[in-house]
């Protein structure tokens, strides 16, 4: 990418990808931007779980009743955990993380989708929290936030469209404008 702008207009969901695998490089980068991640007070109370099994992430693809079926077919997932015991704002910090590893996924040219897991439910009505624990044998401290599936995208997506901004959504010192 050449700028920030560019990056940011250029990453789009992907959740279709080839069958190629990443580079130990690659995932290396991804995860240096998942440390990099800014948190409240320095607490880092974010983990990651790298899962590049294919068996692992056929189980992670059923944590909730739709919408992670791709999750199969990535190459890779990072699962997104923090520890609700090192910072009250836990879902701020891993959230952070989250897009920075898609933001670092699309500066790669990789593909990456994020699947929402906090309030979500498997469906036989298992909270995707629970079913990810289970998969994945957490701590029981760690809280499961997201997975960001990621890989080599099976298809381009046109970038964003700045003729859709929602400029009404945006207040000038107090709500309206005025």
């Amino acid at each position: 990418m050449e700028n920030f702008s560019d990056l940011i207009k250029k990453r789009r969901s992907t959740r279709k990808f080839t069958e190629e695998e990443l580079t130990q490089e690659q995932v290396v980068s991804l995860l240096k931007a998942g440390l990099m991640a800014p948190s409240s007070k320095r607490s880092n109370c974010w983990q990651f779980i790298v899962v590049d099994d294919k068996e692992t992430l056929e189980k992670l693809s059923h944590c909730k009743e739709s919408g992670a079926t791709f999750v199969s077919d990535a190459a890779l997932a990072i699962v997104v955990t923090a520890d609700p015991m090192v910072s009250d704002v836990w879902i701020e910090d891993a959230s952070v993380a989250s897009i920075l590893i898609q933001l670092q996924a699309e500066d790669l040219g990789l593909g990456s989708c994020w699947v929402q897991l906090r309030e979500r439910f498997t469906a036989d009505g298992v909270p995707a929290n629970e079913y990810v624990h289970e998969v994945l044998d957490l701590p029981l401290q760690l809280q499961a936030l997201s997975i960001i599936a990621i890989g080599h995208k099976g298809m381009e997506r046109k970038p964003f469209d700045e003729s859709h901004l929602q400029w009404e959504k945006i207040h000038l010192n107090k709500y309206g404008g005025k």
